[in-house]
């Protein structure tokens, strides 16, 4: 098979191909090669909000859409879907990602790159029974090694990103209240001050949805653990 094979039928189910390795004995999953797919800036969010799945008001809508989409790539492939919401065990998408192509951890835990910056996600993944040559390793380093202002540390209104690593609480407590409205309706603030990639920021359709899930995630969490939200 061609890469450029992978990479059209990857483009013409509306995804991003977000790079490629050969797998290790460590990675546990049986295959030749393992390609990565997701969103990069806007690329993905058109096809998913035109699915069904968007409209039908039924839970994990993105999930299911990337579980139909996927899965029918796998299959015109011969390989095997895997997916980052599929756990426990769960598959280490970042370790992958960071083999197959050049993404780094940003001091906000969330990986960046040189062009996407902070822009981007991995939707799923397919293991190739077959062998293919892979392009070229990207050699770029992380955008963050000569960053001197760290701008994203500073933008948080509620100081959620420190020494302490991220403070997962005092974040979605913000966004549940009347003074996280802008986070709610454009995105996380933090996010938005780094200035890479800022071409490819969501729109405020596409930040909005990342920003209701993720605060339903959290209250259905608190649920689960009978304990109140913060």
């Amino acid at each position: 098979m061609r890469w450029m094979t992978v990479r059209d039928r990857v483009e013409s189910a509306g995804l991003a191909l977000r790079g490629a390795l050969h797998p290790r004995a460590e990675d546990g999953i049986a295959g030749a090669a393992l390609v990565l797919l997701g969103f990069a800036g806007n690329i993905g969010w058109a096809a998913f909000a035109a699915s069904p799945e968007a409209g039908d008001g039924a839970p994990d809508p993105l999930d299911r859409w990337s579980r139909r989409v996927i899965d029918a790539l796998a299959a015109s492939l011969s390989g095997t879907a895997l997916y980052p919401f599929d756990g426990p065990p769960w598959h280490p998408f970042q370790h992958w990602a960071q083999r197959a192509e050049p993404v780094h951890p940003s001091p906000l835990g969330i990986l960046i790159h040189p062009d996407w910056g902070l822009w981007h996600s991995y939707r799923g993944a397919i293991a190739l029974a077959e062998w293919i040559d892979l392009p070229p390793p990207d050699p770029r380093p992380s955008p963050c090694d000569t960053c001197e202002t760290r701008p994203c540390l500073s933008a948080c209104p509620v100081g959620a990103f420190g020494a302490a690593g991220y403070d997962v609480g005092g974040c979605a407590a913000h966004i549940a209240s009347v003074a996280g409205n802008d986070c709610m309706a454009s995105g996380c603030a933090a996010r938005r001050a780094c200035p890479v990639g800022a071409a490819h920021r969501y729109g405020a359709a596409q930040a909005g949805f990342h920003m209701r899930a993720f605060r339903a995630s959290r209250a259905s969490s608190a649920a689960l653990r009978g304990t109140p939200q913060r």
